[in-house]
């Protein structure tokens, strides 16, 4: 018989698929995806910037040049000269690196999820931002770890609140595995780490002997200047780097990077052939042509520009058209925005309604383990124009209002 929804395998999987799930925004995606659905759901690059003509003779070079190489296997912590290269890349925010202690990934998640294999057993604690990126949530309960979220505000982690959070740990005769950290533009929060906090923070590190892992997409899409140094320029014992190439070149490409002592990166290297062999020498070999050949300097100035007034236009519509009660973080760079519903309001319960209204947003509750964020959603400007952004958060605003109108209804009865 076809088609049944039961699993013949049920008792036959490990232990840890038990902890798995699909993140609310890959569940977003098949509804989010149709034409007339404004989506602010996404965290796409705006890849449709780049000059797809330049590209094209790029890839053609490459093809004749060195395609049969490109199209073969390659060392497992791929090619030397784009680690170099990247190196170079590092040096723009501070950070001194040898081509040596980088590792190649699939992506910075492949990172994420090969630091998650290394250090991480079941039940292990990892300690991370609240509300923090979805895609590490997963890595980190697919390792079976125990999140516990630490609290931020409009200057980012709170160094106070991390002491605490050891502290609790300690109490428990426990220590934390790691502290996972986006210091930068966070996702999903859009806020930034200041400086004071920064050094802060490295030195709680250090007096408590934690390690931490620093994720770094978004650096380089910047707005309002030049952001902080990342911590790995401040400290280079301690702090393990994730870097990619997705926000200032292609997502599609899956290219990241891991800057990791050499200990661990000897280890890292064994994951990856015990996963994927090696990293894709295409994606290498391009990846290394666009740093080298082209002005790729030039081609972040012009993703900053179109995100800034993109940025610009849906913080604009969300204060013409918002409700009183709701609020919203004001990003210095990178690709979103999180709002806070008014009292009372759930943005999961609401999603169906804003669906039904043509609009999507993720839902707060995706980006905390513990259930958390049910007044909160996370907001993306990249991929819209500032005209339909509007327009999205016009279709929004009157879900919020219809929400709050609910609420007052339910209210005023119990009364």
């Amino acid at each position: 018989m076809s088609g049944t929804t039961l699993d013949d395998y049920t008792g036959r999987y490990a232990s840890r698929v038990h902890g798995m799930a699909q993140s609310e925004i890959r569940a977003l995606f098949s509804v989010a995806s149709r034409p007339e659905v404004v989506s602010l759901a996404g965290g796409n690059p705006y890849t449709a910037a780049l000059p797809m003509d330049e590209l094209g003779e790029m890839f053609t070079r490459l093809l004749s040049q060195v395609g049969a190489e490109a199209l073969g296997y390659c060392p497992g912590q791929g090619s030397v000269a784009l680690r170099e290269a990247l190196c170079g890349v590092l040096e723009l925010s501070g950070i001194r690196a040898s081509a040596d202690d980088l590792v190649l990934t699939t992506g910075a998640q492949q990172g994420l999820d090969l630091l998650a294999r290394t250090f991480l057993d079941p039940g292990d604690i990892v300690l991370a931002e609240g509300p923090t990126y979805v895609g590490a949530l997963g890595a980190f309960q697919a390792a079976q770890a125990d999140v516990r979220h630490l609290p931020m505000d409009d200057e980012g982690l709170i160094p106070a609140g991390l002491e605490e959070g050891l502290a609790a740990i300690a109490r428990e005769g426990r220590r934390a595995k790691f502290l996972y950290t986006i210091p930068t533009y966070q996702n999903p929060a859009g806020v930034t780490l200041t400086e004071e906090r920064r050094e802060e923070i490295l030195a709680i590190a250090e007096r408590h002997g934690l390690l931490i892992i620093e994720d770094d997409p978004y650096s380089m899409i910047s707005f309002d200047g030049t952001p902080p140094a990342p911590l790995r320029a401040r400290a280079e014992r301690g702090v393990i780097y994730l870097g990619t190439v997705s926000k200032i070149f292609a997502a599609g490409l899956r290219l990241g990077w891991v800057l990791a002592p050499p200990a661990v990166r000897d280890k890292l290297l064994l994951a990856i052939e015990a996963s994927i062999l090696c990293p894709s020498g295409l994606t290498q070999e391009a990846t290394l042509r666009f740093l080298t050949e082209m002005e790729w300097r030039q081609q972040v100035k012009v993703f900053n520009t179109l995100y800034r007034d993109r940025r610009d236009a849906l913080l604009a519509a969300l204060g013409d058209y918002m409700p009183d009660g709701m609020t919203w973080t004001v990003p210095g760079g990178g690709l979103f925005i999180w709002a806070t519903l008014p009292d009372g309001l759930d943005s999961k319960a609401m999603l169906p309604r804003a669906l039904q209204e043509r609009v999507a947003y993720v839902p707060g509750t995706g980006f905390y383990a513990d259930g958390n964020g049910r007044r909160e959603m996370r907001l993306n400007f990249s991929t819209q124009t500032a005209e339909v952004i509007r327009e999205g958060v016009r279709r929004l605003a009157g879900v919020v209002a219809s929400d709050i109108e609910l609420r007052d209804t339910f209210a005023e009865g119990g009364a």
